[in-house]
């Protein structure tokens, strides 16, 4: 029998959530965030298999395009971040559902939420000990100012402008927002061991920002596996798929070696 998707609310917000087929608890939670196309897994018959093998849970909460920042966009809330909305109603909802609670929560994410993956890992490395990011926007501050021409060419042809838009609203210059970027929440000595993003070598609006985090974790040793030499369309929900595999074999082991470390 397999695990089913249900759609709930968590503090008052639309979520799918994945129970695992299976007797009892699962042994692991994966927060999902979304890219500008706004699609959770629901739709990702590989992301349901593993889930159902590795016996995990996962949540996906709707985030419009916040950018899954600490910034308030008033589409998805006029007085709570996205970032506020997963650390005060995603994470506690595991612990109530399924009696799952950090470190055995990981973040995966595709796009603008693969970027918002990085990002909340190294701010909060204590909750979230392992992390995959696919075709990570790394660099949305290239968006600022830019909101008429969004859309062409990065796999989500249903946004319009309004990534644009929401950075334009959220920040108040190009700098500010990358300012809260995720090279700048590296910290040298507070990051969380288990990291992995991919982007396809085809992706030429995000490889940039993609390289040029590997580079930074490089020189402070920090530890990251990265895959920049699969193709599989470019920015586009078919690289996503191919790449769940991998990376959600990721978190599962990962998460796996720190539940033994802390025994």
């Amino acid at each position: 029998m397999n695990g089913a998707w249900a759609s709930v609310k968590i503090g008052g917000k639309a979520a799918d959530v994945y129970d695992p087929a299976g007797n009892g608890r699962p042994r692991f939670g994966l927060i999902y965030l979304h890219g500008a196309s706004l699609e959770t897994l629901t739709g990702n018959p590989v992301a349901a298999r593993l889930f159902d093998e590795l016996h995990l849970a996962c949540v996906c909460p709707h985030g419009d395009y916040s950018w899954w920042s600490d910034r308030i966009w008033s589409r998805f809330d006029p007085h709570v971040s996205a970032e506020k909305h997963i650390l005060q109603a995603i994470v506690p909802y595991f612990r109530e559902r399924w009696q799952i609670k950090p470190p055995a929560l990981g973040l995966f994410g595709f796009s603008m939420g693969g970027q918002g993956a990085l990002r909340l890992a190294f701010k909060y490395a204590e909750l979230f000990p392992a992390v995959a990011a696919v075709s990570s926007a790394i660099e949305y501050y290239e968006l600022y100012g830019r909101n008429a021409s969004y859309g062409a060419g990065r796999g989500s042809p249903n946004s319009g402008a309004l990534p644009e838009l929401a950075v334009d609203a959220m920040y108040d210059s190009k700098e500010q927002c990358r300012q809260d970027s995720v090279p700048m929440h590296v910290h040298p000595s507070r990051y969380p061991p288990h990291i992995y993003f991919c982007i396809d070598p085809d992706d030429r609006d995000w490889l940039r920002g993609n390289d040029r985090l590997h580079e930074k974790l490089t020189a402070l040793g920090i530890a990251h596996e990265t895959d920049f030499e699969t193709r599989k369309g470019g920015h586009t929900r078919a690289y996503l798929d191919h790449m769940a595999d991998r990376a959600i074999r990721f978190l599962a082991s990962a998460l796996d070696q720190e539940s033994k470390r802390l025994l």
